[in-house]
C-alpha cells in the first residue's frame, strides 16, 4: 500500500508548527511503530541500508578501507577516512581508537579482500551497530559506491518493534521530504511478512519535538 503525499505534507505541516527555531537545522526523523511481529525470529529483525531519493543536506561520513589503487581512487572520490592494512593492524591493538572509528562514521566501505581483517581488527564494534561494511572488488567504482553511501539511511531494529531514521532537515521542501519518507516506508513494507498490515503507525518527528502521527486518509 503506497504512502500518498498529502497524508505525509499534512504530517509535515504540523510538525512545522511545533518546531522552535534553533542555531542549527533539526534533522526529520520518520517513526514506524510495527504490530503482530515476532522478533523471535531473524528475518523479522529488520536491518536495511535505504538510498534516498533525496539526500539530507548534512553529508553523511564514509569510510573507506582500502589498499592499493583502490584507496587511490577512494581518497579523490573525497572519503571522509582511508584506513590501509597497516591501520587496520593498529586498531586491532586500540580499542579505544576502534571504538571512536565506529562512532564517528555513518557508513564503512571495505575492499573484499581485506574483510578478514577488518572482522578481527573492527567486528566488535561495528557489528553492534549494524555498520558492517560493504565489501566491494578492487576494481570497483568507488566514486559511485561512495556517492551512493552518502545518499542513504540505516534502518534497523532493536528490542523493540520499531524503526526510526533520518529522512532530512527542516530546511527540506516537504516534497522531498515526503519522497524520502515514502521511499523508507515502501522497503520496510517490503520486508515485512504481511507488508502494511504489520505497520501500526507512522510518525515523524524533529531533533527537539514531539512525534505527529501520519494520518492515512485512503
Amino acid at each position: 500500500m503506497p504512502l500518498a503525499k498529502d497524508d505525509i505534507s499534512s504530517a509535515l505541516g504540523e510538525l512545522r508548527k511545533s518546531i522552535t527555531k534553533k542555531k542549527f537545522a533539526q534533522s526529520i526523523d520518520l517513526v514506524v511503530r510495527l504490530r503482530e511481529v515476532d522478533l523471535k525470529k531473524p528475518e523479522n529483525r529488520i536491518n536495511e541500508t535505504i538510498a534516498l531519493p533525496n539526500p539530507p543536506e548534512k553529508a553523511l561520513k564514509v569510510c573507506v578501507i582500502a589498499s592499493g589503487d583502490l584507496a587511490t581512487r577512494a581518497k579523490s572520490a573525497g572519503a571522509d577516512m582511508l584506513i590501509g592494512r597497516q591501520e587496520l593492524d593498529n586498531l586491532a591493538k586500540d580499542k579505544k581508537a576502534a571504538r571512536k572509528l565506529a562512532q564517528e562514521y555513518d557508513f564503512f566501505i571495505a575492499e573484499a579482500p581485506l574483510m578478514p581483517l577488518v572482522g578481527r581488527a573492527l567486528g566488535s564494534f561495528l557489528g553492534p551497530r549494524g555498520k558492517m561494511p560493504t565489501p566491494v572488488p578492487p576494481t570497483a567504482p568507488i566514486e559511485q559506491v561512495v556517492a551512493n553511501h552518502r545518499k542513504m539511511v540505516r534502518v534497523r531494529m532493536r528490542e523493540q518493534p520499531v524503526l526510526q531514521c533520518r529522512v532530512g532537515t527542516e530546511t527540506m521542501p516537504d516534497e522531498k521530504l515526503a519522497e524520502n519518507i515514502q521511499a523508507v516506508v515502501s522497503r520496510i513494507e517490503q520486508k515485512l511478512e504481511r507488508g502494511f498490515k504489520n505497520i501500526g503507525e507512522i510518525l515523524v518527528k524533529g531533533t527537539m519535538s514531539k512525534p505527529v502521527k501520519i494520518i492515512l486518509t485512503k
